[in-house]
């Protein structure tokens, strides 16, 4: 062995791979942490319980959900994009993950994060936001609450996750394709903007159809309008903004991140679970009970979804601009 240093090397190099390989079979052998980066109560937690129980069966280690809401689901995302590398820290995000950072660009101040310092496991969901109000309100139908939008500036108010989040953006296009003033109240997440607007706070919001379902069919909320193409299997009643003559269309999804240097055997073993939760009929059951449906993409589909959505949704904050 002294006089054959290469056999040293060959054998060190491979007790180094088959570590690796150990390493890599055995993730999970810890309980790994699910990011949400909103409340209770909105899309992204919606989701994320669901998915992260059928998950864990598959990995058979429990998956436990953080809500981490603040700053339009920038401080939850910021911190798993800055999180360890190995798995164990993952994120539920919605489409705002590449809305905040264009946003920090026009408002001038530094990025709690970037899109390139995450890498995509899966897309799990992608609906049109809804308008809602509230059943005990005077409008009855879109046209009627529009009428009341022009005639009284700045008298409505809605209600979001944050500044440039997936509740702001698509009420700043309505405002901007109708030319109107309505005054906006920023919350933490999906949840206490929805409770917000059911003890009248605000007048109105938009968000997905898993945060209102219910209180739609409790009779307590109204939808007028949805920002999709067609008529939504879940809400068949309510007209599309194109079917109203109004230019706007916006989708919410959400998927799974973890931190970009995560290594490829531990992206691999988490894309498996995901596509598991996709499929499993008990979360399959959950979402479709709350109103959504799995629209599921693996990790390379799901990646060039995000460039491109990250194009449109730039060009979309520049054209809105700076907001308070």
């Amino acid at each position: 062995m002294k006089n054959r240093p290469w056999i040293r090397i060959v054998l060190s190099a491979a007790l180094v791979c088959a570590g690796m390989s150990a390493g890599a079979q055995s993730f999970p052998t810890k309980p790994i942490t699910m990011v949400v980066p909103f409340p209770p109560g909105g899309v992204a937690d919606t989701v994320g319980r669901p998915v992260a129980e059928a998950m864990s069966r598959h990995l058979k280690q429990s998956i436990v959900v953080e809500n981490k809401g603040g700053a339009g689901g920038g401080i939850g995302m910021a911190q798993v994009a800055k999180s360890k590398a190995d798995g164990y820290t993952v994120l539920m995000s919605l489409s705002s993950l590449v809305v905040l950072p264009e946003a920090d660009k026009i408002l001038q101040r530094p990025p709690m994060f970037q899109v390139n310092q995450l890498k995509a496991i899966a897309r799990f969901t992608a609906d049109p936001t809804v308008l809602v109000v509230r059943s005990d309100s005077p409008w009855k139908t879109y046209a009627e609450f529009m009428a009341y939008v022009k005639s009284n500036p700045g008298k409505i108010s809605f209600g979001s996750s944050g500044n440039y989040g997936t509740m702001h953006v698509p009420m700043e296009q309505l405002k901007a394709a109708t030319s109107t003033f309505m005054l906006h109240v920023p919350y933490t997440g999906a949840g206490p903007a929805v409770l917000s607007l059911l003890s009248g706070q605000i007048e109105a919001l938009s968000t997905g159809p898993a945060s209102v379902k219910q209180h739609i069919a409790s009779g307590r909320l109204r939808a007028l309008a949805h920002w999709g193409e067609g008529r939504l299997a879940s809400m068949p009643e309510v007209p599309s903004f194109k079917e109203l003559g109004v230019p706007i269309q916006y989708s919410q999804w959400s998927g799974m991140f973890v931190p970009a240097d995560t290594p490829a055997a531990v992206v691999d073993s988490l894309r498996q679970a995901a596509k598991f939760a996709a499929q499993d009929p008990r979360a399959v059951a959950a979402l479709t009970a709350s109103g959504t449906s799995f629209m599921y993409q693996d990790a390379p589909d799901f990646e060039r979804f995000v460039q491109n959505d990250a194009k449109a949704m730039s060009a979309l904050v520049t054209r809105i601009g700076k907001v308070d």
